[in-house]
């Protein structure tokens, strides 16, 4: 496979990369950042973690602004950040920013116009792993993590996918979507009107009836404007308590939706993921 280097930048005696590539599974092409540690230099194979972002976002979003990479580095994983959706002329897209590109909601669309292109959930669960691991110096020991729609599609791909990943973590995730605003008007125009092809892509439902499971952990900020409406921490806890889900669920005061609340727990999360990678 081919793969485009655009651009370098050295941190924490790491390097941050982007790159393109011609991604079958989506028809388009798309980027990707990766954080390599200072260890994967010297040709070791280091643990990986992939990060999915929310709503409007880029790769560029966490790289920039989480400031993850000091934890990385001092832990030894990679980080690898998708863009959220498939970009391009000729790619279906939505007046509306919580549908289309940027919004791909890591689901397989099987509607037209959006299923030429909208399979974010093959992308990230097959493609984007082989790609890392034949090109880059890291492992097969995979951990998941996201942001609101990101924090939806981790625990969504980690629960589907048990054998795959060590642990998973998010960040005021999108806990519920076949009960929410954006998951609704998503799942609807991806996946259509049945809506038990919904409940594939609804972390709760999968939580409750899960009898696999991965090591979890979620923040949730209490002064975010999108909680009630749109995330539903409570509906989490519920499920995991139904189902004997290993989750830590944490909920702090003053903390709203942005990549502040991120910055100050991304090394909790980091350290959360090391400790599962390696066991």
């Amino acid at each position: 496979m081919t793969i485009e280097n655009i651009s370098v930048n050295k941190s924490f005696d790491g390097w941050h990369k982007q790159y393109s590539h011609q991604s079958e599974t989506l028809n388009c092409t798309m980027r990707f950042a990766i954080f390599l540690p200072p260890e994967a230099s010297n040709g070791k194979k280091v643990p990986v973690l992939y990060w999915l972002s929310g709503l409007t976002c880029t790769d560029e979003n966490f790289m920039q602004k989480a400031g993850a990479q000091r934890i990385a580095a001092e832990l030894g994983i990679a980080i690898v950040a998708p863009d959220t959706s498939p970009r391009g002329e000729g790619v279906a897209d939505d007046e509306g920013y919580d549908l289309g590109q940027g919004a791909g909601f890591y689901v397989n669309a099987t509607q037209a116009p959006w299923n030429r292109h909208y399979r974010m959930y093959d992308y990230v669960v097959n493609e984007l792993p082989q790609l890392i691991e034949s090109m880059f110096p890291v492992s097969d020991q995979r951990a998941i993590s996201g942001h609101s729609m990101g924090g939806h599609g981790a625990l969504v791909i980690a629960m589907r996918n048990p054998e795959r990943y060590q642990s998973v973590s998010a960040f005021s995730p999108i806990s519920n979507p076949t009960n929410c605003p954006w998951g609704k008007k998503a799942l609807a125009a991806y996946l259509g009107k049945d809506t038990a092809k919904w409940a594939e892509y609804d972390a709760c439902l999968l939580m409750r009836q899960a009898t696999e499971f991965v090591p979890a952990r979620v923040d949730q900020g209490e002064a975010d404007d999108f909680m009630t409406e749109q995330l539903k921490p409570e509906m989490l806890n519920a499920a995991a308590e139904a189902s004997g889900y290993p989750l830590e669920l944490y909920r702090h005061d003053g903390y709203d939706h942005s990549y502040y609340f991120i910055a100050s727990f991304i090394e909790q999360h980091l350290r959360f993921h090391a400790a599962q990678l390696n066991k």
